[in-house]
C-alpha cells in the first residue's frame, strides 16, 4: 500500500495510505485511509490542481451526490471495502 504525505492548511504534515485511485470525467480521485490495517476512517480526495502545477492539490470530496457516486465506484474497484 502506497503511503503519501500531505501538508494541511495549518502547515502540519498528514500521512495517508492510498487504497485505490480512479479517474472520472477527466478528474483524478484517490481513496485514502489513516491506518494501514483494520477498520479505519477513509476519505475520497479530488485532485484540483492544474496541469501546469508542480505538485498535486487535493481537496476532500464533500458534495453528497459526488461522494455517493464515487463511493460506489471505489466499492466496485475494491471488493473487500464497504462504505458506511
Amino acid at each position: 500500500m502506497d503511503r503519501i504525505k500531505f501538508i494541511g492548511e495549518d502547515g502540519e504534515e498528514i500521512e495517508f495510505y492510498v487504497l485505490e485511485q480512479t479517474t472520472v470525467g477527466g478528474v483524478n480521485y484517490i481513496l485514502v485511509t489513516d491506518s494501514e490495517e483494520g477498520d479505519s476512517e477513509a476519505l475520497i480526495l479530488k485532485d484540483t490542481s492544474a496541469n501546469e502545477d508542480e505538485e498535486a492539490l487535493y481537496d476532500i470530496v464533500s458534495d453528497e451526490a459526488e461522494l455517493e457516486s464515487l463511493a460506489k465506484i471505489f466499492e466496485n474497484l475494491l471488493e473487500d471495502v464497504d462504505f458506511e
